[in-house]
This record gives structure tokens, C-alpha cells and sequence, in this order.
């Protein structure tokens, strides 16, 4: 029975050795042109991350309690939500309010940069929506045409 997990490519060049008194050659230092990419990388998969795109969403009209966007979004679990939720504080996309009731209440709601990136993150919704049919028509063709 054939497979397709079998080894290929097994011969990889050898790394350029460094040595240690010298430290790394040219090639192995960090492209100064470059020096954004993690930091543009980490942003991007915060706010490309479906639950974060989820809250984005359902904050963008307005406040909401811990509860509500539970029931808002679909499928996410509360630890899930509190992740979410937490991260999006720490980048400055939210802010989390604490009323002094009992029980307290907590009001989540989008920061000023939080509502700049509601707009782009509501437009690729828009798009995803307006092309779903074509992009399903396309996994469907992929799909039958890959699996021969």
C-alpha cells in the first residue's frame, strides 16, 4: 500500500556554523528592512483570530456584559471568551469596565483604536459574506478535482 508519508527531501544543506567569538555571519543576521514583521505578525494574528474578529463585531455597535457576548457568539467556550477578551485589553482594543453592584458588573467596550479596526474587520465580513457561494463553488471544484 503506497503512502504518502513517506521521507522526501532528506537532504538539506548544512547550516553555516557560527563562530561563537565572532557571533553570527551576515546571512544569519536579522534583516534590518525586516525588523517589523513580528511585531506586524503578532498584531495580525490577534486581530485576525475568529473569536477576536467575533468580539470585534459584536462590540463595535456598543458596550456589552460578559454574558451577552457569550450568547452573541456562537460556539465559544467561557474560558475561550475570557482569553479573548483579555487579549484584546492588553493590545488596547477593549476596555473592560467594573461597576461596584452586587454582583459586579463588567461592561466590555471598544477603544478608540478597537472602533478604527471594527471597520476593516466588518468590510472583510461583508466580503467573506458577499463571496461565500464563490468561494464554496471553488473548495467544491478544488476539491473533486484533488481527490482522483
Amino acid at each position: 500500500m503506497d503512502t504518502y508519508l513517506k521521507p522526501a527531501h532528506t537532504d538539506l544543506p548544512t547550516p553555516p556554523r557560527v563562530d561563537q567569538r565572532l557571533g553570527p555571519g551576515p546571512e544569519q543576521r536579522p534583516d534590518p528592512n525586516h525588523a517589523d514583521c513580528r511585531g506586524v505578525a503578532s498584531v495580525l494574528s490577534r486581530v485576525g483570530d475568529k473569536w477576536s474578529v467575533l468580539v470585534i463585531m459584536m462590540l463595535s455597535d456598543g458596550p456589552k456584559r460578559f454574558n451577552e457576548l457569550k450568547r452573541l457568539i456562537n460556539g465559544i467556550s467561557q474560558r475561550m471568551l475570557t482569553l479573548t477578551l483579555r487579549g484584546l485589553e492588553r493590545d488596547g482594543l477593549v476596555t473592560r469596565t467594573i461597576f461596584p453592584t452586587i454582583p459586579p458588573r463588567v461592561d466590555y467596550e471598544l477603544t478608540d483604536l478597537g472602533h478604527g479596526l471594527s471597520r476593516p474587520v466588518e468590510a472583510l465580513g461583508k466580503w467573506a459574506k458577499d463571496h461565500l457561494d464563490q468561494i464554496e463553488a471553488a473548495r467544491t471544484k478544488f476539491d473533486q478535482r484533488n481527490d482522483g
